[in-house]
């Protein structure tokens, strides 16, 4: 174990040497045993740099984004294609069904910042449902082609005209000077554009536009593995773990190219891990990056905090385990089989309400011991946690469920303080 990490650590010490003079097909791969602000610095300091960034896939490159932190990421930002930024947005700006104002402030920020022609090609990729909801955010417009003749429009109180023509007053001053620096640039590379959205802002409905807006984001997200809200909190519905039965009921599953598979960790002493290796198959895989990405849509926050998301990819992947373990007794050909034949939401809901019930059985026990009290808090979750006071280093904190193991630990201690 100590030969291989070392082995690991070397790779990624000296991933970045002569990749400058490599393929691009090599320099891609050496990229893969990079991470972080390393794997960033590989590709800023690369000639291909622009062209490194854009094969990236978006998911892939938003992950690297914010590992590494935005404000540290700019020169990456920067070099990001118009469907890459866009993947970002869609991420970032939407807080369940909510538009978020002030994310979207702080994002065109980078965007407005890049320049003209950064600015340009953004613009290319931005649809005309997600401009008219920013703006009618922040602007309140008065004036407009069929009242260049009324005086009472050019005197009208407001803050600003780029042309006499529409007079805009904005409804948050802390984002005047981005917004107006967005509006500059936009009036200059497509007038037409602006004149259209102005227009559109003076008489536009934000309830209608939200809604509009977030079925055209949910579309583009659905294309590349992201399902909509409501069928992605669907994998927390709870089945009864003692009537569960396996349907074996899944139809052939193909593989879509644009769907980039979620780097997860599943650990290889794990029966899931050996199951998904055996089986092999690349349908199966983007089946569970589907599941993933489900569970990431479904807890919100998790899409832009690195640390959430990986957490929720762990806990998908405890869950898959848990419930093929539990059907399977643990056999892995077994397990090959059900992998291939059973629906993997089905099995992850089974997961979810074995792990659940312990959240039950906490809400019924009391201590005023430390590490007891620890340990129930944490099993009283919306989403129950392991506490790692039970694993052989002892470590004060939390970790998902991983096997039955786990569940068969917190069941013991739950018994013991039922005395």
């Amino acid at each position: 174990m100590v030969k291989a990490e070392k082995k690991k650590l070397h790779l990624v010490k000296n991933g970045d040497r002569d990749i400058a003079g490599l393929p691009f097909a090599e320099k891609q791969a050496r990229l893969r045993d990079l991470t972080g602000k390393r794997k960033m610095d590989v590709i800023l300091t690369d000639p291909d740099a622009r062209r490194l960034t854009a094969a990236m896939q978006p998911q892939e490159l938003y992950r690297l984004i914010k590992g590494v932190g935005e404000e540290d990421a700019l020169e990456l930002i920067e070099l990001a294609s118009g469907p890459q930024c866009v993947f970002m947005l869609d991420m970032e700006l939407w807080d369940g069904y909510n538009f978020s104002d002030d994310r979207a402030h702080k994002w065109l920020t980078y965007f407005v910042e890049g320049g003209e022609a950064r600015f340009h090609e953004l613009l290319k990729h931005l649809d005309f449902e997600f401009l008219l909801l920013f703006l009618s955010r922040e602007l309140v417009v008065h004036g407009g082609i069929g009242d260049l003749a009324h005086d009472e429009e050019r005197l009208v109180d407001h803050d600003f005209t780029f042309d006499d023509v529409f007079y805009l007053t904005f409804k948050n001053q802390q984002h005047s000077q981005v917004v107006g620096a967005f509006l500059s640039l936009l009036i200059k590379v497509d007038r037409p554009l602006y004149v259209s959205l102005m227009e559109e802002v003076k008489g536009s409905l934000d309830v209608e536009l939200e809604e509009e807006s977030r079925r055209f984001r949910d579309g583009r997200l659905h294309d590349l593995g992201f399902p909509p809200l409501e069928e992605a909190l669907s994998i927390y519905s709870r089945v009864d773990p003692a009537s569960f039965r396996l349907f074996g009921d899944k139809e052939e599953l193909s593989v879509t190219e644009s769907t980039a598979l979620v780097p997860v960790s599943l650990g290889h002493d794990t029966l899931l891990y050996r199951a998904l290796s055996r089986a092999g198959s690349e349908a199966l895989l983007q089946e569970f990056n589907y599941l993933v990405n489900s569970a990431l849509v479904a807890e919100g926050t998790a899409l832009a905090d690195i640390e959430s998301a990986t957490s929720v990819m762990e806990r998908v992947a405890g869950y898959l385990n848990i419930a093929l373990e539990q059907v399977s007794g643990g056999d892995e050909g077994e397990a090959v089989r059900v992998l291939s034949t059973e629906r993997l939401k089905r099995l992850f809901q089974l997961g979810y309400s074995l792990v659940l019930e312990l959240k039950f059985r906490a809400d019924q026990v009391e201590s005023t011991d430390y590490p007891s009290g620890k340990a129930i808090a944490g099993l009283r979750g919306k989403r129950p946690r392991y506490y790692r006071g039970f694993d052989p280093d002892g470590v004060d904190g939390y970790r998902e469920f991983r096997d039955l193991n786990d569940l068969r630990a917190a069941v013991a201690f739950l018994k013991n303080l039922q005395g």
